[in-house]
């Protein structure tokens, strides 16, 4: 992997908070500016965290957010102005070759694998160039093609697959080495639902059998949700939340509650509207249905609310927000920079 002479630290560079004794990677005061003309862009600015040995952590920001440079970054594929990367405890700027020596990626946009090879061959192949006898590796091999539903195309060259396919080849080819710290970038582009199901579910039991620690970036907010155990969210060149999926999807207690009835007309609506944030409003026939994000007493108020107006409900029901909901309102779907 070629990389570059060590930048100079920045002085008030923010230090990632305690991070964990067993971290694998520790990302500390990463910065870099583009020339853009007469004047420099800021695409990653003062990003800090860490990601303990084992673990899958997502990585999530709108288009332009500074994804794609952290994580070029962090692989020595840019050269930062500013920041620190340690993998397993090993600075890439000053030992890149050992801070390397058990890395893999998945990039997006880039050629993974040979097309001219089969499945199966790719698997060897990759297995070879990470310094692995993949004679030595030929079970864990035959495991991934099951795993990923592969067996039955793993003897047909990499070119006559379909798209869904051939990423599902990129990935196998990255777990078919020792690696263990991985960065995967879009794994499900390209899959149908029922391909991206088996990926997630596969992936989290790689992960968990081969103690893999991830870095995983996608705008698959199911895959995020179902395979990290924790979430970067970056905006504008920033990191502006990390946390446990849990804690982010629990968030300060608000809630979606809808109410639904033929009694909710335009005024009332108004008013409801006025003391409470209406999520979504939808109308089938005579039928309304109002969704708002309240915590529990201020549900009850919109009970009392509706109960003073004489409306007769058809339905009540509450809905947890997804990591999209969460994701959403963090970045205010801004315009980040790339």
């Amino acid at each position: 992997m070629k990389t570059q002479e060590r930048p100079q630290t920045s002085a008030d560079a923010a230090a990632t908070d305690d991070p964990p004794d067993d971290a694998a990677l520790v990302v500390e005061g990463l910065s870099k500016r583009f020339a853009s003309g007469d004047a420099a862009v800021t695409a990653v600015d003062d990003v800090s965290f860490s990601v303990g040995r084992g673990s899958v952590v997502g990585l999530l920001g709108p288009n332009g957010a500074g994804k794609t440079t952290t994580i070029k970054a962090i692989l020595g594929m840019v050269l930062p102005d500013a920041g620190s990367v340690r993998i397993d405890g090993i600075d890439v700027y000053e030992q890149p070759s050992a801070a390397y020596a058990n890395v893999d990626a998945m990039l997006e946009g880039a050629r993974n694998d040979y097309w001219r090879l089969t499945v199966r061959e790719n698997l060897r192949y990759f297995a070879t160039i990470g310094g692995v006898d993949p004679d030595s590796v030929a079970d864990r091999h035959e495991r991934l093609l099951d795993q990923l539903d592969l067996a039955e195309k793993a003897d047909e060259a990499v070119r006559d697959l379909s798209r869904g396919m051939k990423q599902k080849v990129s990935l196998a080819s990255v777990l078919a080495t020792d690696a263990d710290v991985v960065f995967l970038d879009e794994p499900t582009l390209g899959l149908d639902v029922e391909s991206s199901l088996t990926l997630r579910r596969e992936l989290r039991r790689i992960v968990d059998e081969r103690a893999l620690t991830v870095v995983l970036c996608s705008h698959d907010m199911d895959v995020i949700e179902a395979v990290c155990d924790r979430v970067v969210i970056m905006n504008d060149g920033r990191v502006i939340a990390d946390d446990t999926v849990e804690r982010l999807l629990s968030g300060d207690g608000t809630q979606r509650f809808a109410v639904a009835s033929s009694d909710i007309d335009e005024a009332l609506l108004a008013r409801i509207r006025d003391g409470f944030e209406v999520t979504e409003v939808t109308t089938d026939g005579e039928r309304t249905r109002v969704e708002v994000a309240t915590d529990s007493e201020g549900f009850y108020d919109l009970a009392d609310q509706l109960r003073a107006a004489d409306v007769a409900l058809d339905s009540v029901n509450t809905a947890r927000p997804d990591l999209e909901d969460v994701f959403l309102g963090l970045t205010d779907e801004g315009e980040g920079r790339r």
